[in-house]
């Protein structure tokens, strides 16, 4: 008996240790990646769908959307609401000295900050109007190739059904924005993506600790009590940063995530550990996944750039992003929003560059996408449903582009600073192939249509031209190709309102064999 006792227990080690080998195995196959530099460098940082994608969509929406309904159209308030309206100008200081507008049109609607801290607004979230199958339509139509929700922005709420925060969608709201956005999306053949911007939340709520009164027990909203000066987020808040940014890869299996300012200023470590973590879960889940970043975050060759509303003024590699948005992050009454035209032309300039555009939209504070909101979005899809062969799956050609109107700098914010109104004499190029690339012209063409860089006398294009036709039109082109330029004869009609594509096929360049065997008995 006790030699069959024996046995039976050697058997079951033998399979024990044998069932811990084969998990040791399988987690060093999706365990690639290890917390260091040397190692997430090694990750392909941009996906083939992503540098094929061109565009995609995220909303700024969450309890903050509500808090300027009221306020004066008329009237600038800053964008960070939850950290603006604090400051008063005495215990939390402004440069004027006076309190800000955000403060005054707080305490008018809600009353003394103290009293009705951020915490109150998140308590009054009605999110009534949101519709996932209705937001992911819309932006199937606009083109998007991928869309998601802001899942944290500054405020530390979680728009998901959170166990790692109370402060969520689900405990304020009775919704899961997250889960239900990720099922209507993927139906429609997009990607998912999420946007994080909780790191900032240690400087954004620094204002409210100023005035004093939180409750301690929800410091796990506002962070422990700092001053305005620190810039060292201590253990609980990084403790409770990587809980929530866990749970969210874990659950939702985001294809893309995207990070706004401030994480450069956490630790290396923390930044590591979500690197090699989210790249090991992509293998896990055999699915490529990015990363997007600002600043000095991360590296090229570990992540994708992001410029907001901005982008370098001339092709970039690898592939970067720029997030915008038509109008305020947030829900704002009476809005101003850019034309779809705009948005049309600065998408071409971006792709023309090596770009990808991520545009945000603002929805109302009970989760309704306004009607101009509607509108710019189905009109963008409609252009992209004619030219979209010049956009999607793109390459960046020889050159970017052509024209007397483009930005004299790079960088972060330049849509702000540089504005420019394209016009027909503006040329945008993208490639398919190396025997088909597109010239996209930026506005409506008065009379014939001549490209410059594409001259006899200039070294650009060494190939002959076979054959030129305009996306969306079955008017056969003339055209012409000379010292002055390709010189194309203006069309009878266009098929979109916006940019034209003209799609130029190519012999392509050929290069004879030299040397070897034949040359050797010519002589």
């Amino acid at each position: 008996m006790k030699k069959n006792n024996i046995k039976l227990i050697c058997l079951f080690a033998a399979a024990s240790f044998g069932t811990v080998q084969a998990q040791n195995k399988s987690k060093q196959k999706t365990e690639k990646f290890k917390p260091t530099w040397e190692s997430v460098s090694t990750v392909k940082a941009v996906p083939d769908w992503f540098q094929d994608a061109k565009f995609g969509i995220y909303a700024h929406w969450g309890p903050v959307s509500a808090a300027f309904e009221g306020s004066d159209p008329n009237q600038y308030y800053g964008g960070w609401h939850g950290m603006v309206m604090y400051q008063d100008g005495k215990i939390v200081p402004t440069k004027s000295g006076n309190p800000s507008t955000n403060y005054v049109h707080h305490t008018s609607k809600y009353g003394n900050v103290k009293e009705f801290g951020y915490k109150y607004i998140i308590e009054q979230f009605k999110p009534t109007g949101f519709d996932a199958a209705k937001w992911a339509e819309l932006f199937k139509k606009s083109g998007a190739k991928f869309a998601g929700p802001v899942a944290m922005h500054h405020d530390n709420f979680a728009m998901w059904d959170s166990k790692a925060t109370r402060w969520n969608s689900m405990n304020y709201g009775g919704i899961d924005p997250s889960a239900a956005l990720k099922k209507e999306i993927e139906a429609r053949g997009m990607k998912f993506m999420a946007s994080f911007h909780h790191a900032f939340t240690w400087k954004y709520f620094a204002p409210a600790h100023a005035h004093g009164g939180i409750d301690p027990k929800d410091y796990d909203l506002y962070t422990s009590p700092h001053s305005l000066e620190s810039n060292t987020p201590d253990d609980r808040f990084y403790k409770e940063w990587w809980a929530k940014l866990k749970e969210y890869i874990d659950v939702y299996q985001p294809d893309l995530i995207w990070f706004d300012w401030w994480l450069e200023n956490m630790t290396e470590e923390s930044r590591l550990k979500f690197l090699s973590y989210y790249y090991n879960k992509g293998i896990e889940w055999n699915k490529e996944v990015g990363v997007a970043y600002k600043e000095s975050t991360f590296t090229l060759d570990t992540a994708i750039k992001d410029y907001e509303r901005g982008r370098p003024n001339q092709p970039k590699n690898p592939t970067w992003l720029t997030d915008t948005s038509p109008g305020a992050w947030f829900y704002r009454p009476n809005a101003q929003f850019k034309s779809p035209n705009e948005l049309v032309d600065v998408l071409v300039d971006i792709v023309s560059k090596n770009g990808v555009m991520l545009l945000n939209v603002p929805p109302d504070p009970n989760g309704t996408i306004p009607p101009v909101m509607e509108n710019l979005l189905t009109d963008m899809g409609q252009w992209l449903e004619v030219n979209g062969d010049a956009i999607y799956g793109t390459r960046p050609w020889i050159i970017f582009g052509e024209g007397p109107n483009r930005l004299p700098e790079g960088g972060h914010k330049v849509e702000e600073k540089n504005k420019i109104e394209y016009s027909n004499k503006d040329i945008r190029f993208t490639k398919k192939s190396d025997k088909e690339f597109y010239a996209i012209v930026l506005d409506k063409p008065v009379g014939k249509i001549v490209i410059k860089s594409l001259s006899t006398q200039i070294g650009v294009l060494n190939s002959k031209i076979e054959n030129i036709t305009l996306l969306g039109s079955d008017e056969k082109i003339k055209w012409v190709r000379n010292e002055e330029g390709l010189v194309i004869t203006a069309p009878k009609s266009y098929p979109s309102d916006y940019a034209h594509s003209f799609k130029i096929k190519m012999e392509g360049y050929q290069e004879n064999n030299i040397g070897g065997a034949v040359d050797a008995h010519k002589d």
